[in-house]
């Protein structure tokens, strides 16, 4: 399957690519909404972050228990919980005055729930294409969370002009709770992928089972945290560049949706393999040019460029499909976007707390995000001689795939 064409063919393939365009943008609007909200109530670069990225910590601890649900549960009834929940809560953010307490506790309600969920749509993708097709539909999906992070950051920049923040969670209710309707009327009623029942007990026991692999735990730590690290500069957007941080954001998701497309869509599978590390530099190295405080134009240009190396992310999730037995594919593909996630959150925490031991402001966030940028070019050139060992795409030559322990 190379063309869009056949792609979109898959009913419930354009069933799913409407709901990840719903969900992202939904995402967007709320996120940038409470950045907002909370720098401006606080003024802090740590606290702006983490509401726009904090998240996925909840959430890397709670899979820790349930991701194994993204096996065991049906992958219909799982989209449909996730994007149920997400409206009730962007509804509850859109209360007037709502106070701080209740107002992350209402932010980690989604993210306990995509914890147990996580690698519901991943695995389904996986599962309604032919095989050798991921890449080419999660390239897809991802031009989908590309154009409507654009989309999203960009409509938010300008809802911010003529609503209260508060209110943009509204319009991110809207667009979840629609992903539901979709969800409903588009997606089958597929069996799940485990019929095990110790949910907890499986849940551990494959996430070990994961990352003690000499085989997938590079793979997992590759797209962890280079991506983590770069993600912590663009969430330093709010504090470098105030009121136009929307733009900056629209640029990276620019990008990022350049990327994909051309690596997942006509980049042959030997050659996009061999791009991994190279796209991993790239994605760092444009923001070292931070340190110089450039402009907001060359700051969009240099976004842009970057964030095109998020594509490294296409052949390292082929490299977890290809070495795990598809019985625990969705646990698989959860626990990578869990751990990217964390790991997004750790990189705004750490590049938070540098600048405001650098005095805060946007100066301090400039020197904070060359220098998280260094530390992204760092881990990758660290990360290189693990990745060699799930390169191999003979099959006849591939180490045994990574399997569910026996016992669960």
């Amino acid at each position: 399957m190379r063309t869009y064409r056949e792609l979109f063919g898959v009913a419930e393939f354009r069933a799913v690519f409407g709901v990840q365009c719903l969900a992202i943008a939904s995402a967007s609007v709320g996120s940038l909404a409470l950045g907002t909200i909370t720098y401006a109530a606080t003024g802090n670069a740590v606290w702006s972050g983490l509401a726009m990225f904090g998240g996925p910590l909840l959430r890397v601890i709670a899979s820790w228990f349930l991701l194994s649900a993204s096996d065991l549960l049906r992958p219909r009834q799982a989209l449909l919980l996730v994007a149920a929940v997400t409206t009730v809560a962007n509804g509850l953010q859109a209360i007037p005055g709502l106070p701080w307490g209740a107002r992350f506790v209402v932010l980690a309600l989604p993210w306990v729930v995509m914890s147990a969920t996580g690698g519901s749509t991943l695995a389904l993708v996986a599962d309604i294409l032919p095989e050798g097709s991921y890449v080419f539909g999660r390239a897809t999906l991802n031009i989908a969370i590309g154009g409507m992070q654009i989309v999203g950051y960009g409509l938010g920049g300008v809802l911010l002009a003529a609503l209260d923040a508060s209110e943009l969670f509204l319009v991110a209710a809207g667009a979840s709770a629609l992903a539901v309707l979709l969800v409903a009327v588009g997606i089958g009623d597929h069996p799940p992928r485990s019929t095990a029942r110790a949910v907890v007990r499986r849940a551990r026991t494959v996430n070990l089972a994961l990352l003690r692999s000499p085989l997938v735990r590079p793979v997992y730590l590759a797209g962890w945290i280079p991506n983590g690290l770069v993600v912590g500069c663009e969430s330093l957007f709010v504090p470098l560049a105030g009121s136009h941080a929307g733009y900056l954001y629209a640029a990276t998701a620019a990008g990022m949706l350049v990327g994909d497309v051309v690596v997942g869509r006509f980049v042959p599978a030997r050659i996009r393999d061999r791009l991994v590390e190279p796209l991993r530099f790239l994605l760092a190295a444009p923001y070292l040019l931070f340190l110089l405080r450039p402009a907001l134009p060359v700051g969009l240009v240099l976004g842009f460029v970057a964030s095109a190396g998020y594509a490294a992310s296409l052949p390292l999730q082929d490299r977890l499909v290809r070495n795990t037995e598809q019985s625990i594919r969705g646990q698989v593909l959860g626990l990578n976007s869990t751990g990217m996630m964390a790991m997004q959150a750790i990189g705004a925490l750490v590049a938070g707390l540098l600048t405001q031991s650098f005095g805060g402001g946007a100066a301090a966030a400039a020197t904070a995000v060359g220098l998280v940028g260094c530390a992204s070019l760092a881990t990758t050139a660290l990360l290189v001689p693990g990745l060699r060992r799930s390169r191999v795409l003979d099959a006849a030559a591939r180490p045994a795939p990574v399997a569910a322990p026996s016992d669960t």
